[in-house]
């Protein structure tokens, strides 16, 4: 049977077990499409990834990603914690320095830059809309709060995920949300507020029926929140987002708009390195 070079690791934090897992699978070719979701399935995290050969010549490397229900053609984590596992094995950028390097995946070329200790991805482009006022009341039961505490209501993207943002007050109204699942539907819905004077500047969570509920640190979710919260004034141009707290997780999300993108960071730790048979 074939042996893969596999490692779980954990994206946005810079303590293991505090951030948001992903299973990484190196050099994936012999893989078919059901091998691969089956085995996204079996482990049961929110996402799998399989690294391949690039089929651009202007990317590095290409992923898959798949959740247990499927595949779906980009998201966050797994942009940030793969780009991690492909440079851990000795991946080498073709870009100027090495200081850039080119994803492809389902959606089209991501670019991922490094920050230090940290990794950074481009957001792509997404368009946005205000959520009408009449829809408050359905946003509020499903987040199980007053409609009058919903300060304000974005859809993030018209892209998979569907993400609605919701703003309220304080970090302690965050904190309080309780899930109405069966009003949750099929929406992916999150919300943000200020943290003033705190370990982060704003306070993040995000449910999904991908995820069965909570999802514990959102790279999609948290690019969708930047482009409307700094567009809109209520954020600078540069900030930290704390998410997970209610999960016992301390996701940290950095954020940064250079005038032409929004890019979006975080550590990446390896907690396990090893070897897959499939």
């Amino acid at each position: 049977m074939p042996v893969f070079e596999f490692r779980q690791l954990d994206v946005f934090s810079a303590r293991a077990t505090k951030g948001n897992p992903l299973a990484v699978v190196h050099d994936a070719t012999g893989l078919d499409d059901a091998a691969m979701a089956d085995f996204a399935n079996w482990t049961n995290l929110s996402e799998t990834v399989f690294l391949l050969p690039p089929t651009r010549p202007e990317a590095d490397y290409r992923v898959r990603i798949f959740t247990p229900a499927g595949e779906i053609p980009f998201a966050g984590h797994p942009t940030l914690g793969s780009c991690h596992a492909w440079l851990e094995a000795g991946g080498v950028p073709k870009g100027l320095k090495g200081e850039l390097i080119i994803q492809e995946c389902k959606a089209g070329l991501v670019r991922i830059r490094r920050e230090g200790q940290r990794l950074a991805f481009a957001a792509p482009p997404a368009a946005q809309q205000d959520v009408p006022v009449a829809e408050y009341p359905r946003l509020a039961r499903a987040l199980g709060i007053p409609v009058a505490g919903i300060l304000a209501a974005c859809a993030l993207s018209a892209a998979v995920p569907r993400w609605i943002g919701v703003l309220l007050a304080s970090r302690e109204e965050v904190l309080e949300v309780r899930l109405d699942y069966a009003a949750l539907g099929e929406m992916d819905l999150g919300v943000v507020a200020p943290w003033p004077d705190g370990a982060a500047d704003f306070e993040v969570r995000a449910f999904s029926p991908e995820v069965s509920g909570e999802d514990p640190v959102t790279g999609s979710f948290n690019a969708g929140l930047a482009r409307w919260l700094i567009g809109a004034g209520i954020a600078p141009a540069r900030y930290v987002a704390a998410q997970g707290t209610c999960l016992g997780r301390e996701g940290r999300v950095h954020v940064e708009y250079d005038g032409t993108d929004f890019w979006i960071g975080g550590e990446t730790i390896t907690c396990i390195k090893g070897t897959l048979t499939l």
